[in-house]
């Protein structure tokens, strides 16, 4: 089985962008072309901006603060692969994990910022040792492709 997140991260990375233009557009209104008339709604220009402002940040910041990432899982043949990479503002590198089923030794879920931010680390047998992989972050995958996910990963995990 074959998925990814690629609707999310798209869906985020349209909502950045509509911000920024909102946010470019309130302050070309209000600042040089001065189209809007103060106080609106009883605040003034800078609350609105602090505002709007507030709004961007968050929305610009929180991929990164809770590890989105894109994420492509596939089970398809002899292997399990990741391939993912950062999806806020600034990309990251593109990683990917590709491990035999045969030498797959299981998994680990963490979670982190009272279960915001969730990750899986991959665990793969080598020789008498086991290699552990960095993690790869599942907050922005759906719940469904989660529990899809840990499914798919007991099955190849050994019974002990």
């Amino acid at each position: 089985m074959t998925f990814d997140n690629s609707k999310t991260i798209y869906s985020l990375r349209i909502r950045m962008f509509i911000t920024l233009v909102l946010l470019f557009a309130y302050l070309a209104l209000s600042y040089i072309a001065k189209l809007i008339k103060f106080p609106l709604l009883g605040m003034s220009d800078t609350t609105w901006t602090l505002i709007l402002v507030a709004i961007f940040i968050y929305i610009a910041f929180s991929p990164m603060v809770f590890n989105y990432q894109y994420v492509w899982f596939s089970d398809e043949g002899d292997n399990i692969v990741f391939r993912y990479f950062t999806a806020g503002i600034v990309g990251g590198k593109k990683n990917s994990v590709q491990i035999g089923k045969n030498i797959f030794a299981g998994y680990k879920l963490e979670s982190k910022l009272f279960g915001l931010s969730k990750s899986i680390i991959l665990f793969q047998k080598l020789g008498q040792d086991v290699a552990k992989y960095p993690p790869v972050h599942i907050s922005a995958l759906s719940r469904e492709q989660r529990s899809r996910l840990i499914s798919l990963l007991n099955l190849y995990t050994p019974k002990v």
